[in-house]
């Protein structure tokens, strides 16, 4: 742990009042994006209802979007839009979690918010039934900003015995990790499977397959629930592409996608199709694909050139990778490589969409 224990939630000492009743109330924790891309959220009370809430049985809510980069100081209100359900993994149920959009009080969406033109590139091309699935990278740090489980006047071992790893000196906070899988598995995400990364206290989850907008939105459940977990261990989340520079790899956000016509019988053309479309928009792609990747797509490390777009079959120095099996089958679905950690997910599938299919007309 860091040298602040204060900060360090006691759990143990909270369940006795978690266990107390809530006379027919429920706690509705609202969650948002902000103008950095990380979340936030406030609690509100409200009746508990035996047949449960839908989003738009949901009440709009506002916060003070000067205090997040959001809004200007002298029109503050952003008003926040129910747009998906959870249970609550940490107050336990009939308590629910919000994820809600950003919007202002003249009716537009809120510069930060990305989901909205992403959820309208979903409906416009949903009859091609577009799967994603992305595997979220991260690294764990201590409360002075250094990777757990790091010599403090050094580094350790070269990267090697720490991918996948097993055992004391090769993974670190290993609770963090099940406790947030819990919580994922608990609140309904798609969460698919997590293992430790190349680099030591770097870890991965993966969360799909979803299809079309529900992608963004357990993807950026899982955040929040990560972010919550650690803090109760006292621990930093760090979605920062290159955390430590050097001979040590990044953290990405590899995206995985098919449509329908890619995962039936000769699906190959669909997706040689697709990567052809892609590598006329790289630089519009990398755009949205998240800050600071220059200091990860390096060509090294397991990674492509950021100027340069490349594809192959099993090759993870390439921007995009047809997994062998799908190549041998003729069809399934391709990852691109592109996407830093810290890339917002509804930029990443809206763009793929757009990209693909085409934009849409307002």
């Amino acid at each position: 742990m860091g040298s602040d224990t204060t900060s360090i939630t006691y759990t143990e000492n909270l369940q006795k009042f978690l266990r107390l009743s809530q006379n027919g109330s429920i706690i509705a924790e609202y969650i948002w994006v902000d103008a950095d891309g990380g979340v936030r959220s406030k609690s509100r009370t409200l009746p508990e209802k035996a047949e449960g809430y839908t989003p738009n049985d949901l009440p709009i809510w506002n916060f003070d979007g000067s205090s997040t980069g959001q809004a200007p100081n002298g029109d503050s209100d952003v008003y926040l839009k129910p747009v998906a359900i959870f249970p609550d993994p940490f107050r336990g149920n009939p308590n629910i979690l919000i994820l809600s959009e950003c919007w202002n009080a003249d009716g537009t969406p809120n510069k930060f918010n990305h989901r909205h033109e992403c959820a309208k590139l979903m409906a416009a091309h949903a009859e091609t039934e577009p799967w994603f699935g992305l595997e979220q990278e991260y690294t764990l740090l201590d409360l002075n900003d250094r990777p757990y489980g790091w010599p403090k006047n050094g580094f350790p071992a070269a990267q090697g015995p720490y991918y996948c790893g097993v055992g004391a000196g090769k993974v670190v906070q290993r609770d963090i990790v099940e406790a947030h899988y819990k919580c994922c598995m608990f609140a309904g995400v798609k969460i698919s499977g997590t293992n430790a990364e190349v680099m030591p206290a770097q870890w991965e989850f993966q969360v799909g397959p979803c299809e079309g907008i529900e992608m963004g939105d357990h993807l950026w459940l899982a955040r929040f629930l990560l972010h919550r977990v650690a803090e109760e261990f006292g621990a930093k989340v760090s979605f920062d592409p290159k955390p430590i520079p050097g001979e040590w790899n990044g953290a990405g956000l590899h995206s995985n996608f098919s449509t329908k016509d890619m995962r039936d019988e000769g699906g190959m053309k669909a997706i040689e199709a697709a990567i052809k479309k892609l590598e006329g928009r790289h630089a519009e792609h990398i755009a949205v694909y998240g800050e600071g990747n220059e200091k990860r797509l390096t060509g090294r490390h397991e990674t492509g050139a950021i100027d340069s777009f490349t594809y192959g079959v099993a090759n993870r120095g390439a921007s995009i990778r047809i997994p062998r099996e799908c190549a041998a089958k003729g069809c399934g679905y391709f990852e691109d490589r592109r996407p830093a950690s810290n890339a917002d997910p509804y930029q990443i599938t809206g763009i793929m969409m757009e990209t693909c299919f085409g934009a849409v007309s307002e």
